[in-house]
């Protein structure tokens, strides 16, 4: 830690963080400013510098009210920070908690950070944190040509077991960024991991995340944001259950209302909905088999009384293309979708291996 603040001596620096860029209970940009390092701004993901925001909700521009530095949002319009935003800027310190889907934004800001480094020749330090779904590799690989936005830019899986760190690599080394070969890029490995590591985090990456069995569903009940139900946005359980109103079949009932800072107008405010508890599957039976659970998707889809509108084009974008769709629609069975994408997962393990820092199990 000393000789990385003395690298920090005499440099403008500008932090890309959020409420989860802790070190132990201290903020990094508290820390930093604390060793007189100069920290200048802040750049701020989804969600906001403190996590606040809901799901999509605008961030604007502002000032942390504690330390007085202008804050930057890059969610929204504003993606990728301008030559403006890095004039005087030495070094962009990139820390803050991802959960290993490839449609949580986190990546994506990641990204065009990196991209505006490049462009603008400035130094970037990803200071790498654990991935809770680090031990598998699941889902489809994202179709540029279909898919990029907000929620997925890389050709990667839905669950590429990678952590930020890595993906960095990735981006830079595969030429995913314009002038890549221009970006000085630095990562700070973890300590005493590797791929079969277990971890819970101990801060909720974003208001909708806010239990362990959340962030272990997420993948499955993410990937279905892109349909009519509801994943218990505007309850008390968000990302551990899931339903509608026209549901014959479930185990619980749940009226989604509006939360400030977690739901506004979710899906069915105000109706009472039949659907399905996930959670104590998430403590008890998830790590024994890890995967995406199409099964979920598909069976609602098979009940749904409108199967033409079940979908919506928010499903592509998560997907990361068209094929799950037209897969799911034409009737495929969960084992044979897995085979159908299981020959592009194995040559993205391949194209992975140079990138990795931490043991490959």
């Amino acid at each position: 830690m000393q000789l990385l603040l003395k690298s920090f001596k005499g440099k403008n620096i500008a932090v890309a963080g959020n409420h989860t860029s802790m070190i132990n209970q201290t903020h990094i940009v508290d820390s930093l400013l604390s060793h007189d390092i100069k920290v200048k701004k802040i750049f701020a993901p989804e969600h906001g510098f403190r996590g606040e925001a809901a799901n999509g909700e605008h961030v604007k521009n502002g000032k942390d009210l504690k330390t007085g530095l202008p804050i930057i949002s890059l969610y929204g319009k504003h993606k990728k920070p301008t030559k403006q935003d890095l004039n005087g800027i030495d070094l962009v310190v990139f820390d803050i908690q991802d959960v290993g889907v490839r449609f949580y934004t986190y990546l994506t800001t990641m990204h065009y950070i990196m991209e505006a480094c490049a462009e603008n020749h400035v130094a970037l330090l990803v200071l790498d944190r654990p991935n809770p779904h680090i031990s598998y590799i699941d889902g489809p690989i994202l179709n540029p040509k279909q898919a990029q936005s907000m929620v997925g830019l890389h050709p990667i899986p839905l669950v590429h077991g990678m952590t930020l760190g890595e993906l960095a690599m990735m981006i830079k080394g595969e030429s995913w960024i314009q002038n890549s070969e221009l970006l000085m890029l630095n990562i700070i490995p973890l300590k005493n991991y590797n791929r079969t590591s277990k971890y819970e985090l101990p801060i909720a990456p974003s208001p909708n995340l806010p239990t362990p069995e959340s962030i272990l569903l997420y993948p499955s009940l993410g990937l279905m944001e892109g349909t009519v139900l509801s994943m218990g946005r505007g309850t008390d359980s968000p990302f551990t259950i899931y339903g509608a109103p026209w549901f014959r079949n479930g185990d619980i009932q749940f009226s989604p209302k509006s939360i400030k800072g977690k739901a506004m107008h979710p899906p069915f405010e105000g109706k009472l909905c039949r659907g399905i508890s996930l959670n104590e599957f998430a403590k008890t039976k998830f790590w024994n088999d890890p995967r995406l659970y199409l099964e979920w998707i598909i069976n609602a889809y098979n009940e749904s009384p409108d199967k033409d509108r079940f979908f919506n084009s928010f499903f592509i974008k998560l997907s990361g293309g068209q094929q799950l769709l037209k897969w799911i629609k034409q009737g495929k069975t969960v084992v044979e979708i897995r085979n159908l994408w299981k020959p592009e997962i194995e040559m993205f393990i391949q194209k992975r291996k140079p990138y990795l820092i931490y043991p490959d199990s």
